[in-house]
């Protein structure tokens, strides 16, 4: 007579796929768990160029920048433009940091004062395996938050000279030369962030020998100044 659960017992052989397949879903829960954060930040105002943009930071700092916006200053035709790019480590963490400080943007965190003048529908949303909030708001008295709003409206500066500054490089470059005035006044000025996220387009116009030297110069100037700013102190 054979022993329950012995290796010749057949009601081993139908319990033993049973208990594998519990053990795979019980070790594959944490994993959702501690499944990597992201956070979004978009804004939308009409009659503004651009009008929509949005940027989603990953964990790892790697980001996607979307907008809807003019073809150019002059022009009503608009594109959906989109740009992937990597943030500062600095500049990472501390939006992931900023995001735990705002509890993840749970709760109310518009101010609620109709007073204000509005600057645009914004929003932040954060994910992860565990949490998925999402919070809209014009101003917000969160520290934390007025802090991300300044990091990405920051961000998304630089990505708007990035976009159009492939289209002069296509269509116009004789004007590149105001374009990146303007940007290296505000990069000195600390008005616009996250230089690197631009540098393809700088790299492009600094090899490109039929834009003028004085352009290519400054180009080279932005790219000196991003990579000054992420390598850090």
């Amino acid at each position: 007579m054979r022993k329950p659960g012995s290796f010749a017992d057949p009601r081993s052989h139908v319990a033993w796929p049973i208990r594998s397949a519990f053990l795979i879903l019980l070790y594959s829960l944490p994993s959702r768990a501690a499944d990597p954060g992201t956070v979004k930040f978009s804004l939308d105002f009409a009659g503004s160029d651009p009008e929509h943009y949005s940027i989603s930071v990953a964990a790892d700092g790697h980001a996607t920048y979307e907008c809807s916006a003019k073809i150019a200053p002059d022009s009503d035709e608009r594109e959906a433009y989109q740009s992937e790019f990597t943030f500062s480590d600095a500049t990472r963490a501390r939006i992931f940091d900023l995001a735990a400080q705002a509890h993840y943007f749970s709760g109310k965190i518009d101010s609620g004062n109709r007073k204000l003048a509005f600057t645009g529908s914004k929003k932040l949303v954060y994910t992860d395996g565990k949490r998925n909030i999402t919070a809209e708001f014009n101003f917000s008295p969160s520290p934390p938050v007025q802090q991300l709003t300044a990091i990405f409206q920051g961000a998304a500066a630089t990505l708007e000279y990035g976009r159009r500054l492939v289209h002069l490089h296509r269509y116009q470059k004789l004007a590149l030369d105001e374009e990146l005035k303007s940007m290296e006044d505000q990069a000195r000025r600390g008005e616009i962030a996250e230089l690197q996220a631009v540098k393809p387009i700088l790299q492009q116009i600094y090899d490109d020998s039929s834009v003028m030297n004085v352009v290519r110069a400054r180009a080279l100037r932005i790219m000196e100044m991003g990579n000054a700013t992420k390598a850090g102190p």
